[in-house]
């Protein structure tokens, strides 16, 4: 009995689990989706377009004038207050390109104040001729001494009364009491006449100017100004000296 129990316990032996471990269990075909495949292609193709776009116009650039100080309005441009930077080009923007600068020289002046770091568009300027509305052009001729050397347009200048009229004064006093008050306003020599003008023409030196030893300079100056500076011009009282061209 002993021997039947054993061999009948024998045929019912649980499978060992390297036998198990061979089976696989069934699996589930994949669903095919090409609308997508199909969409995530499109996708990428777009965003590589996009990408060689922009590459593309980084690459269109151009050459433009940026100012590198400030110019008063009426003032030429000259190619002392400029430099060149090289921009995206823009259609839209009417940028003041390289080499259209020497024409922009010699025609075009500025229609109100610039200022240093602007990028140059053909809205800033015109090309009318006129003073500014506000603004007085008054022609200085200068001695030797009375302005800086290698003055020339576009410059930023302050203007001062020079001389001793003194004596002028005392001389002239019985001539009414509106001739005593002109020399007594003239006698304080060194008093600025115009903080901040601009240079719009200086004539250069040749030999007329060095025979004669003065130097024809014409400046734009707030209308408020000209009288005063008209005055000491005539009387060859008027100094110009050179100085920043922006404020501070």
């Amino acid at each position: 009995m002993k021997v039947q129990e054993r061999t009948g316990a024998g045929n019912h032996r649980v499978p060992s689990p390297a036998q198990s471990a061979g089976e696989r269990l069934p699996t589930v075909a994949r669903e095919r989706k090409p609308a997508l495949a199909a969409l995530a292609v499109l996708l990428i193709l777009v965003g590589a377009l996009g990408a060689t776009v922009l590459v593309l116009r980084a690459g269109d650039r151009v050459e433009v004038a940026k100012l590198t100080r400030n110019v008063e309005a009426g003032a030429p441009i000259t190619n002392s207050d400029v430099t060149s930077v090289m921009v995206a080009d823009d259609d839209s923007i009417h940028y003041i390109k390289w080499d259209q600068l020497g024409t922009v020289e010699k025609t075009l002046t500025a229609k109100s104040a610039l200022y240093s770091g602007s990028l140059l568009v053909g809205e800033m300027f015109t090309g009318e001729k006129g003073t500014p509305a506000g603004k007085a052009v008054v022609g200085l001729s200068l001695k030797d001494g009375q302005y800086p050397v290698g003055i020339k347009d576009g410059d930023t200048v302050a203007i001062y009364r020079v001389g001793d009229r003194s004596g002028s004064s005392s001389s002239s006093s019985s001539s009414g009491s509106q001739s005593g008050t002109s020399g007594s306003s003239g006698s304080s020599g060194g008093s600025v006449i115009v903080a901040r003008a601009t240079v719009s023409h200086a004539a250069t030196p040749n030999a007329s100017t060095i025979s004669s030893g003065n130097l024809a300079v014409t400046v734009l100056v707030d209308a408020d100004e000209a009288a005063a500076l008209s005055q000491a011009a005539s009387a060859g009282e008027a100094a110009i000296v050179a100085v920043p061209s922006h404020n501070g």
